[in-house]
């Protein structure tokens, strides 16, 4: 069955944070676990949505995973600068893993940026660990930038996201 790009509908909402939270959960991506304070952030749709378009991969019925589109440096960015988009919280449920939910996201988003008046580039952090996504990140032309690498917790010395950029 094809997979299918469309803007999130509110009802889809709670089951989408499910499956972002799930998946952060289910690959060890959060240090604290169920206690992780990131978890409410990513159970979070309706907030993410209000500040950025929410994208979904559905095919038929099933809701297989999404990302936050942050066009050109709106509220939600955490490293984008002007005139940079930045992706955030791609997450694919972990049955649909493996099918392409994950790429055709990311495509979605970098058409979006590429409809984007003004904007240059598109950005995303990443954890080290993740390392199938740098893959699909590294497939569709996305360069390490070692420079904006950050920490956003910083009284924890050991996480540090990696940042990549695609210049349009």
């Amino acid at each position: 069955m094809d997979i299918v790009i469309r803007r999130a509908a509110p009802d889809e909402y709670p089951a989408l944070g499910e499956i972002t939270a799930q998946a952060y959960l289910e690959d060890g991506l959060l240090d604290f676990g169920e206690s992780d304070e990131y978890l409410g952030e990513l159970r979070n749709v309706a907030r993410r949505a209000a500040a950025a378009e929410v994208l979904v991969a559905v095919a038929g019925d099933a809701l297989l995973g999404g990302v936050a589109f942050v066009s050109s440096g709106g509220p939600m960015a955490d490293i984008a600068r002007s005139g940079e988009a930045e992706i955030r919280m791609l997450a694919v449920a972990r049955e649909a893993r493996g099918r392409g939910a994950g790429e055709a996201l990311v495509r979605a988003c970098l058409d979006r940026a590429r409809a984007t008046a003004g904007c240059t580039a598109v950005v995303l952090s990443t954890q080290r660990t993740m390392r199938t996504a740098h893959r699909i990140y590294e497939r569709l032309g996305f360069v390490r930038t070692p420079e904006r690498d950050w920490n956003p917790l910083p009284q924890l010395d050991d996480i540090t996201l990696l940042a990549y950029q695609l210049t349009l």
